[in-house]
């Protein structure tokens, strides 16, 4: 399965499943493949919702997942068939056979994602695997409940976790793989990719997707 995930930039993921191909905040997409079956939104910062970028990978029927705030300004980007639920956090929908659970996300002490906000993150059930996409998150209580078999969870601090901090949450959460995104971009750097590497559990593995 982590075969089949992408870190495309920053935040913006693509996975390939036996449901369909899914993008999560899709985010500086380089050509217009239009070939998204679903789309999640995390939140409404431009880096994670891009009407330009979504408007590259939408088809007819593309489906639509994001925040009760935000879906609204979704639904205008859809072609005629295309569907948009909104979603709040702590919620499992099944969505035309998907299946997914919202995770809240927000900062602790930072006052860049309220919790009042309800911004999200995701897991995903997908082929017999917990997939969680954190979202724009900190090391809060609502994280370190998670469980799940591969977590993507954001290392570049400032806005998010830094890589020390990811590194704590998935040696609490303790997924099969792990997977840093949110730097390299906007902010944080290559290295802050070795750093969590080396400091997540030698039996949780590592995969680095943003080089």
């Amino acid at each position: 399965m982590v075969e089949n995930i992408e870190v495309l930039t920053h935040s913006s993921i693509r996975i390939n499943s036996d449901k369909g191909v899914i993008y999560v905040d899709p985010f500086e997409i380089k050509d217009a493949p239009h070939d998204a079956d679903y789309i999640f939104i995390t939140h409404d910062h431009y880096d994670h919702f891009s009407p330009d970028d979504i408007k590259k990978i939408i088809k007819s029927d593309t489906r639509i997942v994001a925040p009760e705030k935000i879906a609204s300004k979704a639904e205008v980007l859809l072609m005629e068939n295309g569907k948009v639920l909104g979603v709040k956090p702590k919620i499992y929908k099944e969505f035309d056979g998907l299946e997914f659970e919202t995770v809240p996300a927000y900062n602790n002490l930072k006052p860049f994602h309220p919790k009042a906000a309800g911004y999200v993150g995701y897991i995903f059930r997908i082929d017999h695997k917990r997939i969680y996409v954190a979202g724009d998150t900190s090391l809060t209580k609502d994280a370190q409940q998670v469980r799940c078999d591969i977590a993507l969870v954001p290392i570049g601090g400032k806005y998010t976790m830094n890589a020390q901090k990811a590194a704590e949450l998935v040696n609490i959460i303790r997924p099969e793989v792990a997977i840093p995104t949110h730097y390299g971009n906007i902010v944080g750097s290559p290295s802050d990719a070795k750093v969590f590497k080396s400091n997540v559990d030698s039996h949780i593995k590592v995969e680095i997707k943003i080089h």
